[in-house]
This record gives C-alpha cells, sequence and structure tokens, in this order.
C-alpha cells in the first residue's frame, strides 16, 4: 500500500509538470523501504500491546514540575491529509508545549518515578530500545545535550510523562494542524517551498541532538515541529486502512505493512505522506532514535483569532 500511493502522488505530481530531483526520489523511495523493513520485522509484536493501549497506564505517578511555556492554540478547521477530498477535521480550541520534552527533563520523571527508568519498565510499555543510549537509569547518553529532545521513548512512556505534568499528549488532528503553519502564515501547505523544506529536514541526519528552540518558530510561536524529532500523538495510528480507531475499531492486519494515508487529499505533500507512513508502522512500545514528543492541554479560552 505504501508503494502504491507513493506512484499515485508522484503520477499526480508529474501530470502537473512538478518534477522531484533523483536525490529527492531516492530518499523518499529509501523512507519507504526502512518503514515496510521495520514495520514487517516488527509484525510478530505481542497483541498484548495494543489491548493495553485501550487502557489507561494503570502504574501510580508521582507528580513533577515544569516550568515549558504553553502556546494558545484557537483551533478552526482543516482538511486532513487522509480520507475523502471534502473530508474537513474540526480543531477545538487547546495549549501545546511550544517546544518538545527534552533529556534534562525526562530525566526528572524516571528520577521521581522508577518505574519507569530503563531497567524498571515493563516490557509491555515499551521495547528493548527503551532511552537506548542512556547510560543508567539516571544518567543521559555521554555528551548529550541536556536540553535536546528526549528520544527512543515509547507511546506509553510519552503519555505517562504527560500525566506526571498534568497534560497529554496532542491528537492527531491537533498536531497537524499546528504543523500546517510556517514562520508567516498558519495554513502554509499550499506553498510548494513549504514542503521541500520539510523534506530537507527530514533528511538531515542526527538531528534529534540538537538543543530546542535554536531555529525560528513558526505562525503559533512552536519551535522545532519539524528540525529535530518526529512526534507521537494521542492517537498516532487512527487512520489505518482496514479500520477507524477514532471509535476503537482496530483491525490488527492492517496495523503493519500499510499505509496509514488511505487516501491522499495533497499530492503536494509528500512530508505529510511520511509523517502517516511512519505512524501506521509503529505500535505503542515502539522506541526510535528520533522519536519524542512534546504535550498538549485542554483549555476553557474560546478566543476566534490568534492573540
Amino acid at each position: 500500500m505504501l508503494i502504491r500511493k507513493y506512484l499515485t502522488l508522484h503520477h499526480q505530481l508529474k501530470n502537473n509538470n512538478i518534477n522531484l530531483s533523483n536525490e529527492m526520489n531516492k530518499f523518499f523511495v529509501s523512507i519507504i523501504i526502512i518503514l515496510l523493513f521495520v514495520a514487517c520485522a516488527k509484525k510478530q509484536a505481542s497483541k498484548e500491546v495494543n489491548d493495553t493501549k485501550k487502557s489507561t497506564i494503570s502504574v501510580s505517578l508521582q507528580p513533577i514540575s515544569t516550568d515549558v511555556k504553553m502556546v494558545y492554540i484557537p483551533g478552526g478547521e482543516y482538511k486532513p491529509f487522509y480520507g475523502s477530498d471534502t473530508a474537513i477535521a474540526k480543531v477545538a480550541p487547546f495549549q501545546i508545549d511550544e517546544r518538545a520534552v527534552t533529556n534534562r527533563e525526562f530525566l526528572e520523571f524516571v528520577k521521581a518515578n522508577p518505574s519507569w527508568s530503563k531497567s524498571n519498565i515493563k516490557r509491555i510499555y515499551a521495547d528493548t530500545t527503551y532511552l537506548h543510549d542512556w547510560v543508567s537509569d539516571i544518567s543521559i547518553p555521554k555528551g548529550a545535550k541536556l536540553d535536546a529532545p528526549v528520544c527512543y521513548v515509547s507511546w506509553f512512556a510519552a503519555k505517562a510523562y504527560a500525566q506526571s505534568v498534568g497534560k497529554r499528549l496532542p491528537t492527531l488532528d491537533e498536531w497537524e494542524f499546528v504543523a500546517m503553519a510556517d514562520e508567516i502564515t498558519p495554513n502554509a501547505r499550499n506553498k510548494r517551498a513549504y514542503s521541500d523544506a520539510i523534506i530537507g529536514l527530514y533528511s538531515q541526519k542526527e538531528r534529534q541532538y540538537n538543543a530546542v528552540k535554536q531555529s525560528p518558530p513558526n505562525y503559533w510561536g512552536v519551535y522545532n515541529v519539524f528540525d529535530l524529532i518526529w512526534e507521537w500523538t494521542d492517537d498516532f495510528n487512527s487512520v489505518l486502512t482496514t479500520g477507524d480507531s477514532r471509535v476503537g475499531e482496530y483491525d490488527d492486519k492492517g496495523l503493519f505493512c500499510a499505509g496509514s494515508a488511505t487516501s491522499a487529499t495533497d499530492a503536494m505533500n509528500y512530508a505529510a505522506f511520511m509523517r502517516f507512513a511512519l505512524r501506521g508502522s509503529i505500535k505503542a512500545n515502539y522506541t526510535l532514535a528520533n522519536l519524542g514528543f512534546r504535550c498538549a492541554k485542554d483549555t476553557i479560552l474560546l478566543l476566534n483569532e490568534k492573540k
């Protein structure tokens, strides 16, 4: 399905006289091959993980404090990358962290909650590469920056951290709504340079080791949406090809080796395709070298425009 979707998008681009460079073609195909390999290699992962994902985390959590600034997002409507050409998603107002959770913050979390440390975490909550590079339970990788985003964390661990600071993970629609913005407009998806720039960032190696907030924020004041890491969302695999997990209906056959973007509505947005391909290829206990998260929160504010 991933390869078929790639060919469809590529054909649409050519029909519009838009050609990708050889380097970009090679890069995108490489991403698809890697995602297929990772997804198929883990196809036999325990069904227990998905069953657990449907419930709340049962491990008791000690609250911790955080001083990260949250940005108010007024919400609105947007056309998701997936679904029919006329599908419009509504996003309610919410708040989101201006940056990703850092090594420093996650270290404080595991100190306060040892059950989420590298040696104590249950395998149902994280695979064997959880906090892979950490020297010990309370020692981040040697030479790592404390203000770089934490990676090698599972969806469960990200969710637990968010609960400990009184927040939650952003939904897929919330994250994508924020991600539409460039530095000057709330919706830059019609700009060819927008997608090209994102793919260029995605192709940079070891970008996850850089510190947060070293590049300009987007229109909403949110930093590093694309230039450091991939990010977990609460409903990361909610657009599977064989089920609608928004209402809790999963078909396990469609969780692996299938594109999560069932019907692409934006042929220009290869970057969005890559994100949805990744989300459709992982499970909640997976950890990756460049996969981290940021937190979000409900808001009672009902402003109609950006302040």
